[in-house]
């Protein structure tokens, strides 16, 4: 029953880099009746205290990232076993390097992640990546867009989320894009990806045990998704 289900957002106020909160509102038409806790960087996160059906993780500045990890890692080896129990998490953007080894700035000095999957970032903060993004998860295509400062590197070939069409994977020489483990998903795609991709949101709401997701300006999205995905596929 969709009352029974809660959804953590963690740090709204900051974690929402190019707009991706859109990805919860829009969630929240999909489940008016879902329980929406919006978690601020002062509080215990509520996945440490009660269930918690789904966590989503924006982007943040460079600067933030380094606190956010501070505040996840009394609290590693919960989110450990939240993914090993799969517990669904929606990690966005550069949100997906708190989950790695490592984050090595340009004059070598290097950020200790919580370190939970093998992957490191690099930054290089005078050169910003833009792409487009077509790929595929499991039997979906997806589409979407790229803004980032780094790239990460290491070994996902047995725990990605999709495999690239068009753009890049976790960095330029990849074709294998994010991270996906269990349940747990994390991508360097941007904005809002739950409204670009319905199919995926479908499924998403599915492994909340929402049999028949209501899925919110279904035919409407649809169609620009399909519109969408011929367009860039020709890009």
């Amino acid at each position: 029953m969709e009352e029974n289900i809660t959804i953590e957002i963690l740090f709204p106020e900051f974690c929402n880099l190019y707009g991706d909160i859109s990805n919860m509102e829009y969630l929240k038409k999909c489940m008016p009746k879902a329980n929406f806790i919006e978690t601020a960087f002062d509080e215990e996160p509520t996945f440490n205290k009660q269930k918690v059906n789904l966590i989503y993780l924006g982007p943040m500045t460079e600067s933030r990232q380094e606190k956010v990890i501070q505040k996840l890692m009394p609290y590693k080896e919960k989110i450990e076993k939240l993914i090993e129990e799969n517990t669904i998490f929606l990690i966005t953007g550069n949100a997906i390097e708190v989950f790695g080894d490592k984050i090595e700035n340009e004059d070598g000095s290097k950020i200790q992640a919580l370190g939970i999957f093998d992957i490191y970032a690099k930054r290089d903060m005078l050169h910003r990546h833009n792409s487009i993004f077509v790929g595929t998860w499991e039997d979906t295509q997806l589409v979407g867009f790229k803004s980032q400062f780094t790239f990460s590197y290491g070994e996902n070939s047995k725990n990605y989320f999709a495999k690239v069409e068009k753009g890049i994977g976790l960095n330029k020489e990849s074709n294998l894009e994010g991270i996906q483990q269990n349940n747990f998903i994390a991508t360097y795609l941007i904005g809002p990806i739950l409204i670009l991709n319905p199919y995926f949101t479908e499924k998403l709401i599915q492994k909340m045990g929402i049999e028949k997701p209501n899925i919110a300006f279904r035919e409407d999205l649809i169609q620009a998704y399909n519109q969408r995905l011929e367009e860039l596929k020709k890009l």
